[in-house]
C-alpha cells in the first residue's frame, strides 16, 4: 500500500531546485582563474579602445557570454560555470577591469604625462588606484538605499542580467534577446548608436525624455539657434546648477529622520531565521543612517587618498601648509561629488558624464587659483572616480535581478553583493598591473586618451576666456530649476546636461522614438509589454557592447 507524505514546507519558486544554498565564491580555484583571465582581456580591450578610438566598451555582456560558453564545455570541473551567479561574477570582474583600466587608471596617469611631468605618472597611478577602490566601495555600501535604489533603471545592468537569464532558460526570451542583440550589433556596423534606443526601453521615462531633448538641442542647436550649445561652457553650466541641486537633494535625503514605508532593512531574529521580504524589489537594504556613514567614510577615505597623492607627488614642498590642507579637502570633496553626480546619471540613463563633471572641477580649480601641477594631480584623481561607481551599480543591478527569486533572499543577496565586490577588486588589481606594464608603450607611440589631452591643454591655457565662469553661472539657473522640478528619482536636470554634452548624430531620434514606442506599446499590451521591451532593450545594449568591444580587432 502506497503512503503519500505531504511536504512539510510550501513549494519553492520554480528556479529553486537549481539554486545553491550559499552564493558561489570568487576564491573557488576554477572560477578565480577564469576571473583573472577575463579581467586581463577586459583591461587590454579598455586601454586599447580608449587610447586609439577615445571610447570605452561595457564588456560585462562579453564576460557573461564567455562564462556561458565555458559552462557548456563537456568537462566536469567546468560545469559549475553554468550557474548564473558564477556568470554574474565573471561579468562583474571583466567590466570592472575594463572601466578601471580605461576610464580610471590610464586616463588619470595620462594627464601629468601630457602636462610634461612624466615623473608624476607613478604617484598619479597610486593615487588613482586608491580613488578607484574607494569609489567602488562607496557604491557597494550605498547600493540599495533611497539615494541609489536597486530597483532603479541601471540599464546596462539590466541588459547583462537579461542576457544571462535568457542564456540559462532559453525559449522565447532567448529568441527575443538574440534578435535585439543582432540588431544592436548590426547598428554598430552602420555607426548607429542603437544602445540609446535600448536604454530608452529600460530607463526612467522622464529622465530619458530630458536626455533626448538635450541630445537634440546639441545636434540641432546650430541650425535652430545659430549657436553650438555644446560650446562656451553652456552644458557645463547646466550641469553645475543641476549638480548643486542634486547634491542638496542628496543631503536632504541623508538628513531626513523619517523612514520611508518602503525601507525594509532586513534584520535577523534571535533564532537566526531571516525576516522575509514579500517582494525584494520594494525593499531598501540600506537605511539612511548606513548611507550617511558610508558617504562620510567615503569622504574620509578620499581624503586619505588625496594625502597619499600629495606626499608621493611632492606637493608638500610646493605648497604652503594651509594651501595643502585646502587642496586635500577640495580634492576629496570633488571626488565624492563627482562620483555621486556620475552615479545618478548612470543609474537613470546608462551614460555617465565623467568628462564633463571633471572639467567643471578643473575650471573651478583654475578660478580659485590652484597652481598648475597640483591642479593636474587633482584632475587626475577626480577623473579616477565615477566610472567605477557607475559600473559597480550596473553589476550589482544585474546580480540583484538574478538573485531576487532566491529564498531566503536577504542573506543570499548580501553575500552575492560581497562576492561581486571581491570580483571587482580582482578586476581592479589586474587592470593596475596591465596599465603599469603598458602605459610607457602606449604613450610612447602617442596613443593617449583624448580627454586627458583636453584636461592638460585646459590647465596649460588657464581661463583664457574670462566669460567662462559667468556663462556657467548663468546657465546654472535653468539647470537647477529643472533638477528641482524633477526631484531625486527623475534627475531631469542632470540628464538634460548629459544630453547637451554628447554629440552623437541621430541618438536623439533613437531615444525619443523608442520612448514613443514604449509608451504606445504599453498602452496596447498592458503590463505584459514591460518584459518584452526589457528584453529588446537589453538585446540592443548587448549587441552595441559586443560591437564596441569588437572594434579592438579593427585597431
Amino acid at each position: 500500500m502506497a503512503h503519500h507524505v505531504s511536504a512539510p514546507h510550501p513549494a519553492p519558486p520554480p528556479s529553486a531546485p537549481d539554486e545553491p544554498r550559499s552564493h558561489p565564491r570568487v576564491m573557488e580555484p576554477v572560477l578565480l582563474v577564469i576571473l583573472v583571465v577575463l579581467s586581463a582581456v577586459g583591461a587590454v580591450i579598455g586601454i586599447d579602445l580608449v587610447s586609439k578610438l577615445g571610447i570605452s566598451a561595457n564588456t560585462s555582456v562579453v564576460g557573461a557570454l564567455v562564462a556561458m560558453l565555458i559552462g557548456r564545455i563537456p568537462l566536469g570541473f567546468l560545469r559549475r560555470m553554468r550557474s548564473v551567479h558564477r556568470q554574474n561574477l565573471a561579468q562583474s570582474a571583466i567590466s570592472a577591469a575594463t572601466f578601471a583600466s580605461a576610464n580610471a587608471l590610464l586616463t588619470s596617469v595620462a594627464v601629468p604625462y601630457v602636462f610634461g611631468r612624466t615623473d608624476l605618472v607613478w604617484p598619479m597611478l597610486a593615487g588613482a588606484f586608491i580613488g578607484l577602490v574607494v569609489d567602488a566601495w562607496v557604491l557597494y555600501r550605498a547600493f540599495g538605499s533611497r539615494l541609489l535604489p536597486a530597483d532603479a533603471a541601471w540599464p546596462p545592468g539590466t541588459a547583462a542580467a537579461e542576457t544571462i537569464k535568457a542564456g540559462d532558460r532559453g525559449g522565447r526570451r532567448a529568441l527575443i534577446l538574440a534578435g535585439g542583440t543582432a540588431v544592436g550589433l548590426a547598428g554598430t556596423l552602420f555607426s548607429l548608436p542603437l544602445s540609446a534606443a535600448g536604454v530608452a526601453f529600460l530607463g526612467n521615462v522622464w529622465a530619458l525624455m530630458m536626455f533626448g531633448i538635450g541630445l537634440m538641442l546639441r545636434q540641432y542647436g546650430p541650425d535652430l539657434f545659430h549657436t553650438d550649445l555644446g560650446a562656451g561652457y553652456i552644458p557645463h553650466g547646466v550641469m553645475v546648477g543641476a549638480g548643486v541641486v542634486a547634491l542638496g537633494q542628496a543631503v536632504h535625503l541623508l538628513l531626513g529622520r523619517r523612514e520611508r514605508k518602503r525601507t525594509a532593512a532586513v534584520e535577523q531574529t534571535p533564532s537566526a531565521a531571516p525576516v522575509e521580504v514579500a517582494d525584494p524589489s520594494t525593499a531598501y537594504t540600506v537605511d539612511e543612517r548606513a548611507l550617511r556613514l558610508s558617504l562620510i567614510r567615503g569622504y574620509a577615505l578620499f581624503t586619505g587618498g588625496a594625502v597619499v597623492l600629495a606626499v608621493l607627488g611632492g606637493l608638500i614642498g610646493d605648497m604652503s601648509p594651509l594651501g595643502l590642507v585646502g587642496w586635500v579637502l577640495f580634492a576629496a570633496f570633488a571626488a565624492l561629488v563627482h562620483e555621486l553626480i556620475v552615479g545618478l546619471a548612470a543609474m537613470q540613463s546608462g551614460w555617465f558624464p565623467s568628462f564633463a563633471v571633471t572639467l567643471i572641477f578643473l575650471i573651478l580649480g583654475l578660478a580659485i587659483g590652484i597652481p598648475s601641477v597640483p591642479l593636474a594631480l587633482l584632475v587626475g584623481y577626480v577623473s579616477a572616480t565615477g566610472p567605477a561607481f557607475a559600473d559597480m551599480g550596473y553589476d550589482l543591478k544585474a546580480g540583484w535581478l538574478l538573485r531576487r527569486e532566491h529564498r531566503p533572499w536577504d542573506p543570499f543577496e548580501r553575500e552575492g553583493r560581497r562576492q561581486q565586490f571581491l570580483a571587482a577588486l580582482i578586476g581592479f588589481a589586474v587592470a593596475l598591473a596591465v596599465v603599469a606594464l603598458a602605459w610607457r608603450s602606449y604613450f610612447g607611440q602617442g596613443l593617449i586618451p583624448p580627454v586627458a589631452k583636453v584636461y592638460a591643454d585646459t590647465i596649460k591655457s588657464g581661463l583664457s576666456d574670462p566669460d567662462a565662469v559667468r556663462t556657467m553661472l548663468l546657465w546654472a539657473i535653468p539647470g537647477a530649476a529643472i533638477q528641482l522640478i524633477g526631484g531625486t528619482r527623475r534627475q531631469m536636470g542632470v540628464m538634460l546636461a548629459t544630453g547637451l554634452l554628447i554629440l552623437t548624430p541621430q541618438a536623439c531620434w533613437l531615444v525619443l522614438g523608442a520612448l514613443v514606442v514604449r509608451v504606445g506599446y504599453r498602452k496596447l499590451r498592458g503590463p505584459a509589454a514591460d518584459e518584452e521591451l526589457n528584453l529588446v532593450g537589453a538585446g540592443l545594449i548587448a549587441g552595441s557592447s559586443l560591437g564596441d568591444s569588437a572594434q579592438i580587432l579593427k585597431t
